[in-house]
C-alpha cells in the first residue's frame, strides 16, 4: 500500500520494481516506516515507497522514471540529519543510498579514495587508517553519517578548525543530475579550472540539485601521536582565552570543542558515567593535538601558563582519549534522551561566542523561564549548537529568537547540519534576496520539474517553485 496523499500508479510501480535488484523497492507501511521520520523526532511524514538503489546507474535509472512521471524524491543517506531534508514530508519516494558502497583503493601518491555514496564516515576512517593515512573530518554520528550525506550537506565537526569542513575534504564527485543523465568529475585532478566548478556547486546543495552518488576524498597524515585534554574553566570568556592561546602556541592544534555543566550532568545521567573531575566548571573544554612528535608537553605547558584552567586531564592513548570526548560527543543523544528538543545549529564570528551564549541563555529564559538551555560546540569555528528543551517542539518562536539573535550577530542560520525544511523560511536572514534569487534561479535551471527533494533550503514561493502534475503517471 502506498502512502495517502500520493498514490504511485501500477505503470510507475512496475517500472521502479524493474529499475531496482528484487525486493529493494519497498511499500510497506511497516517497511518504510524506519525511513520516515528523522533522529530529531520533530521531521518527518509518509513516504510513497522507498527505492534502494544498488549503484549509480539504478540510481540513474530511478531518478529518469521520477522525472517523466512527476514523482518528487527525497535522497537519504544515513539519517542522521537534524533539519528534516533527508526525510519525506508530503508522500515523496525516499532514495535510500545506503546500499552504494564502493570503497576504492587508496591512492597513496595522490592522498585521496574514491568512495560511493553508502560509506560511512567510520568505515572510511578504517580503510585510510589501514594505509597509513586519516580522514580531515569527524564527529559523532561517525558511525552511521554517510560521506555522500555529509558531502551534501558540507558538514563540519571537531577539526574543521585545521582541515575546514567537507567541502575542503573533496576533490571530485558524481551525481545523477533530475533529467538522469550522470555527472561524473572523480579524477581527483588538483588543479582544474576547465569551465564551472559544478562539484562545488552541488556540496551544501542538500540533495536539491542533484543526487551525489560517489565522491573523492582527499585524505590526511595520520599523525603518530594524538594527545586529547579535557579543561574546566569559569566560562565562556576563559574558554575564548585559553583558545586564543593554544592557537598562537600549540602548532599541532586540530580541534577545540565546549559543554557547558547542563550538558554534563545529561551526558552522565544519560549513560552513568562519573564525573570528570571532583568539582563542577561551568564550561569544559575538550583539546584535540596531533603531530608526528609526542604535543603532550607542548599542550600541557601552554595550558598551565595560560594561568585559566581550573581543571584539567591528560590522554594520549585511544581508550583515555575516547573517554574524554565522550562527554562531548554524547551531548547530542542525552539532550534527545530529555525529549524532543529545539536544536539550533549556528555560527559566530569566534569572538562574539561567549557574547552570544549569555544573551542566548538570556533570550530564552525570557521566553519561558522553565525551558532548559544546553550549549555545546566547536569553539574553533564558531560554531554554537543551541538545544532547548521544555518548549513545546512545534512551538517555532523559540527557533525564530535564536536565529535572529544569530543575524544581528553577522552570524550563519546553519553552520554545519544544512538549512533543510526547518530554517528554509528563515534563509532570508544569512542570505541576501539577490542570494537566493540566484538559488532559484539556479535549482530551476537544473530541476524544472521540482522533483528534487522539494521544498528543502529555499523558501516557498520563490521562482524555482512550479506547479506539479500528480504523481500517478497519468
Amino acid at each position: 500500500m502506498s502512502a495517502p496523499g500520493l498514490e504511485l500508479s501500477d505503470e510507475a510501480l512496475a517500472e521502479l520494481r524493474a529499475a531496482l535488484d528484487p525486493g529493494h523497492l519497498l511499500v510497506d507501511r511497516e517497511l518504510c516506516a524506519g525511513f520516515e521520520h528523522d533522529i530529531t523526532g520533530r521531521f518527518g511524514g509518509a513516504a510513497c515507497a522507498v527505492a534502494r538503489p544498488a549503484d549509480t546507474a539504478q540510481v540513474a535509472a530511478v531518478v529518469r522514471i521520477c522525472a517523466k512521471r512527476a514523482i518528487p524524491l527525497v535522497p537519504q543517506g544515513g539519517n542522521t540529519g537534524l533539519v528534516g531534508g533527508g526525510v519525506p514530508r508530503g508522500g515523496e519516494l525516499v532514495v535510500w543510498l545506503g546500499r552504494l558502497q564502493q570503497l576504492g583503493d587508496v591512492d597513496q601518491v595522490a592522498a585521496q579514495v574514491i568512495v560511493g555514496a553508502g560509506v560511512t564516515l567510520e568505515q572510511l576512517q578504517r580503510h585510510a587508517h589501514a594505509a597509513g593515512l586519516d580522514v580531515g573530518i569527524d564527529h559523532g554520528a561517525r558511525a552511521a553519517a554517510t560521506i555522500c550525506g555529509m558531502a551534501a550537506t558540507n558538514a563540519g565537526g571537531g577539526l574543521a578548525l585545521r582541515y575546514g569542513t567537507m567541502r575542503a575534504q573533496i576533490a571530485g564527485i558524481e551525481a545523477v543530475l533530475a533529467d538522469g543523465s550522470i555527472l561524473r568529475r572523480l579524477s581527483g585532478v588538483l588543479k582544474d579550472n576547465a569551465g564551472y566548478d559544478l562539484p562545488a556547486l552541488l556540496i551544501g546543495s542538500e540533495g536539491t540539485l542533484a543526487v551525489i552518488t560517489a565522491v573523492a576524498v582527499r585524505l590526511v597524515p595520520a599523525h603518530r601521536h594524538r594527545v586529547t585534554a579535557l579543561v574546566g574553566l569559569a566560562g565562556m570568556e576563559d574558554a575564548l582565552a585559553l583558545f586564543a592561546t593554544l592557537r598562537q602556541r600549540v602548532g599541532s592544534l586540530v580541534g577545540t570543542d565546549f559543554f557547558d555543566a547542563c550538558g554534563l550532568a545529561r551526558v552522565r545521567d544519560h549513560r552513568g558515567l562519573r564525573a570528570p573531575f571532583e568539582r563542577a566548571w561551568p564550561v569544559y573544554l575538550v583539546i584535540e593535538c596531533a603531530a608526528d612528535v609526542d604535543p603532550t608537553e607542548e599542550l600541557a605547558g601552554a595550558v598551565e601558563e595560560s594561568g585559566i584552567a581550573l581543571d584539567v586531564a591528560f590522554a594520549d592513548d585511544s581508550q583515555g582519549r575516547a573517554k574524554l570526548w565522550a562527554y562531548r560527543e554524547l551531548q547530542n543523544e542525552s539532550v534527545a534522551a530529555g525529549g524532543v528538543p529545539h536544536k539550533l545549529d549556528v555560527s559566530v564570528r569566534i569572538p562574539d561566542v561567549p557574547r552570544f551564549a549569555a544573551e542566548v541563555r538570556d533570550l530564552i529564559a525570557a521566553f519561558d523561564a522553565t525551558a532548559e538551555v544546553i550549549l555545546y560546540g566547536h569553539l574553533g569555528d564558531g560554531n554554537v549548537h543551541v538545544n532547548v528543551l521544555g518548549p513545546d517542539p512545534d512551538d517555532a518562536r523559540v527557533d525564530v529568537a535564536v536565529l535572529e539573535l544569530v543575524a544581528r550577530y553577522g552570524g550563519s542560520i546553519s553552520a554545519e547540519h544544512g538549512v533543510g525544511i526547518a530554517k528554509r523560511e528563515h534563509l532570508h536572514l544569512s542570505r541576501s534576496r539577490a542570494e537566493i534569487d540566484a538559488m532559484q534561479r539556479l535549482k530551476h535551471a537544473l530541476d524544472p520539474g521540482d522533483i528534487l527533494n522539494p521544498g528543502c533550503v529555499l523558501p516557498a514561493g520563490g521562482s524555482a517553485t512550479r506547479p506539479r502534475q500528480s504523481a500517478t503517471g497519468g
